[in-house]
């Protein structure tokens, strides 16, 4: 990594408050500029997040927005509507209220005299899918924006639901994370020390834990629908360099973008987790980001020949073959290019699961499978990925190919075409593809789920009638790997996958017919990189980092515990997702937190599963001193989810508020 302590325009560094269309709410933003901007104006760039710009990103911001600044742009950064010091209260994920302010943020950006007119919008996660959602409202003054590691399609492709089914994982956990994260208080240094506390309240006051509302909605409705671009691709007008990676659950995106989008744009999808590619995280190798995206705002914002378009449509890193592991430091392999996606040079080699069509495989999987899945977000910690698959495998029915005699290369989504009946009407289906290599270790390539009541549609529930084999194909997540000569393709199918898939109310069972079934590969033709030009990045470049100390957490325990108690049958997974852990800036702010997550499920029950997530927050600077308590759980009968939340909040000792949440909302497609 390459730090930039100085660059050709001098940067300033300002705090202003930036007004809405309501009249009463302003939100905070950080502005570096070019300090001679007023006489020389510039493109502004905007990142917009709930994650608070004082303290929890601010080491990540640091990196990238003087640098954006000294080559010449007003790199802004915003907190949200009721996150950060912004006024007033955060009700819910993308609302149309967060976007209307984020086209307010924009069309003021435009109008000050030290800005060009020119717009452009980034970011990972939240600010990648709030980028895309503007862009679709088109504010005139956006040109161009950078979406990393983000969604098109809030439904099927987010951490709510996954091929129609709960993603037990992330919706339990996000929730908590999201009670969390919005009980946080402003900071008096940035709203004021009469100010802060009354803020505090009316966020306080406003809480409503999203998990209620985000299992009202099983199926894809109007609520999903909102902010997920795939509804309107012809509605973004903005050029759109769409960034994801392979360990990443949002890579799927690149691809749609690409095939859908009518306006510019171009894909990038490297080996990472869910972070900046520059920041140097597992799995590598990292690349020159930030001067890969000035390329892409040089041409869009300053009119200047970048030579960005000349790069091909889609830039995809194929991974070579690795021996299973949670953490990769560099992955090996190699960049490739295609001209169009979807590419001529990918073709569907379709490869039957074998065996007499007669002859039919019973799937009836234990609940714990799915407990080596690995984490939804990796976020290049040391247990992030899949481990060895070998234990997933023995609880699934598996499906082997010959030992390839070829190296076979798949760029793309493969899927999975499986003649089966179903015992009981509501189930579901997970297919995992392995590559397993002669001493039988087992890596996981990609997966995909389907809840068959969603086989119609995600916008309905269609229950199964028991003694009626159909035809269900479903797609899994995109990757690029290739498999060596001597190994061998799996097809692992299972009916249970916990905690990623909250299982239904009953214990079912699957006949598959292999003879009947097949897996589809996109395969790439290896000769299509002939006569192309090498595909290269820059080194890794960056703004000198924050003078940030980081200190080990109050509690140290390990990130990823796997307990089972034979006598019950109970199997608990408790996770510590490690965000970052206990930091203090030079301000003297002082912010610690500390979070836990635990998935219990006994073999045989599926009315077993238990889901939890608690936090613990503490901001203090001097005399001032602030505490968040929160924890949530999921847990579900036959006929209904179980919701309880609470909330403790504490200013200088004094409690400021305790709240307690008890909700249920029955099943319909979940």
């Amino acid at each position: 990594m390459k730090y930039r302590e100085t660059f050709d325009r001098k940067v300033r560094v300002e705090d202003v408050w930036i007004p809405t269309r309501d009249g009463r709410t302003r939100l905070h933003a950080r502005i570096w500029r070019p300090s001679d901007a007023e006489t020389a104006p510039v493109p502004a760039l905007l990142e917009y997040l709930p994650y608070r710009k004082s303290d929890w990103t601010a080491p990540r911001d640091a990196q990238r927005h003087p640098w954006y600044a000294g080559h010449g742009y007003a790199s802004v950064r915003v907190d949200l509507r009721g996150s950060g010091d912004s006024e007033g209260v955060m009700l819910d994920e993308y609302t149309a209220t967060e976007l209307a302010d984020g086209v307010d943020v924009v069309n003021w950006l435009a109008r000050q005299p030290w800005c060009t007119g020119k717009v452009g919008m980034f970011g990972i996660s939240w600010g990648g899918f709030n980028s895309l959602q503007i862009a679709a409202l088109r504010p005139e003054p956006l040109k161009a924006i950078v979406t990393v590691c983000s969604t098109d399609d809030r439904y099927d492709n987010d951490v709510h639901y996954t091929g129609g089914a709960v993603l037990g994982i992330d919706m339990l956990a996000w929730a908590g994370t999201m009670l969390a994260f919005t009980a946080r208080p402003p900071h008096p240094t940035s709203v004021g020390e009469d100010r802060w506390l009354p803020m505090w309240r009316e966020r306080l006051d406003a809480l409503e834990p999203y998990l209620h509302t985000w299992l009202a909605h099983q199926e894809r409705d109007d609520y999903w629908r909102h902010g997920s671009v795939c509804e309107d691709y012809g509605a973004i007008e903005a050029a759109v360099l769409a960034v994801g990676g392979w360990a990443d659950p949002y890579r799927d995106t690149v691809l749609r973008l690409l095939e859908h989008l009518d306006a510019p744009v171009r894909g990038l999808i490297g080996p990472w987790s869910h972070q900046y590619p520059d920041r140097g995280l597992p799995p590598g190798p990292a690349i020159g980001f930030l001067q890969e995206t000035l390329r892409w705002w040089d041409h869009w914002l300053k009119d200047e020949p970048t030579g960005v378009l000349d790069e091909p449509p889609l830039r995809a890193w194929i991974n070579d073959p690795v021996p299973p592991a949670t953490s990769y430091a560099t992955m090996p392999g190699r960049w490739v290019g295609e001209d169009a996606w979807p590419s001529p040079s990918v073709t569907w080699d379709e490869r039957p699961l074998g065996g007499p069509a007669d002859e039919p495989v019973i799937v009836r999987s234990p609940l714990h499978t799915g407990l080596d899945a690995g984490r939804f977000f990796p976020f290049g910690n040391a247990t992030d990925l899949p481990p060895d698959q070998r234990e997933e495998d023995g609880r699934s029915a598996c499906f082997d190919s010959p030992p390839l005699t070829d190296r076979v290369e798949i760029l793309g989504r493969p899927r999975v075409r499986l003649r089966l009946d179903s015992a009981t009407p509501r189930a579901h289906v997970i297919a995992r593809v392995c590559d397993v290599a002669p001493d039988g270790s087992s890596t996981l390539v990609t997966r995909g789920v389907l809840n068959l009541l969603s086989r119609k549609g995600r916008d309905k529930a269609v229950e199964w009638e028991p003694g009626r084999e159909e035809d269900v194909e479903f797609e899994l997540n995109a990757t690029g790997y290739a498999f060596p000569p001597g190994h061998r393709i799996r097809v692992a199918v299972s009916d249970a996958y916990w905690p990623w898939v909250w299982p239904h109310g009953e214990r079912g069972r699957l006949t598959v017919r292999p003879g009947d079934s097949a897996l589809l590969l996109p395969v790439r033709d290896p000769g299509a990189d002939a006569g192309r030009p090498p595909i290269v990045f820059e080194e890794p470049e960056q703004a000198a980092p924050l003078a940030v100390t980081v200190g080990p957490p109050a509690e140290p325990r390990p990130e990823r515990t796997l307990t089972h108690d034979v006598a019950t049958g109970e199997w608990v997974l408790d996770v510590d997702p490690n965000y970052g852990g206990s930091r203090t800036y030079p301000d003297g702010l002082r912010y610690e937190e500390s979070a836990r997550e635990t998935y219990r499920i006994r073999s045989d029950d599926p009315l077993s599963a238990v889901a939890s997530s608690r936090w613990t927050i503490r901001l203090r600077r001097g005399a001032w001193d602030t505490v968040v308590i929160t924890a949530v759980e999921l847990r579900a009968t036959a006929e209904e989810f179980i919701m309880d939340s609470s909330i403790e909040a504490r200013a200088n000792g004094e409690t400021v508020v305790t709240r307690a949440w008890h909700h249920t909302t029955p099943r319909t497609s979940a």
